[in-house]
């Protein structure tokens, strides 16, 4: 499972013109799911996302987790993530997981994070989407439950 998160002051996902998920102070978390992932790939990104200490303290360091800071989740799934560009022009996407595997996924991580606490807003599976926010830092990070990187 691979992500990318967001810091943002506010974002919004937005299918046929019309707004379906917005967040205020948060993350904006993109999500891919491989086809190798299982449930403990979820449990792993969720516990992740909702602890990394990335929002300041009072003397500007990163020492605050999004349960800290009272912060939501605008949370979007992302299959190009397992876009592989190694070869030729165009991305290959063998490695992303196909809807019947990568729905409950991305729902279970989802879930995860309601329970610990979170507000979620989401995008819509499989739409087109248009994704817009405010990156605030900025801060932009990638994580991978296998730990490729």
């Amino acid at each position: 499972m691979r992500a990318v998160i967001q810091r943002v002051r506010h974002s919004s996902v937005t299918v046929n013109d019309e707004v379906i998920g917005a967040i205020g102070l948060g993350l904006m978390v993109l999500l891919g799911v491989d086809v190798d992932d299982e449930e403990s790939d979820a449990i792993y990104m969720a516990d992740k996302i909702v602890g990394l200490r990335i929002f300041n303290d009072d003397d500007g360091k990163f020492n605050r987790s999004l349960l800290d800071v009272g912060g939501e989740v605008l949370f979007v799934s992302q299959f190009t993530l397992h876009g592989d560009c190694r070869k030729g022009r165009r991305p290959s996407f063998i490695k992303a997981a196909r809807p019947e595997k990568a729905v409950p996924l991305y729902e279970k991580v989802g879930a995860l994070l309601r329970e610990k606490g979170v507000t979620v807003a989401n995008g819509e599976f499989g739409a087109h989407m248009e994704v817009a926010l405010l990156n605030y830092g900025p801060v932009t990070l990638m994580l991978d439950s296998g730990k490729a990187f």
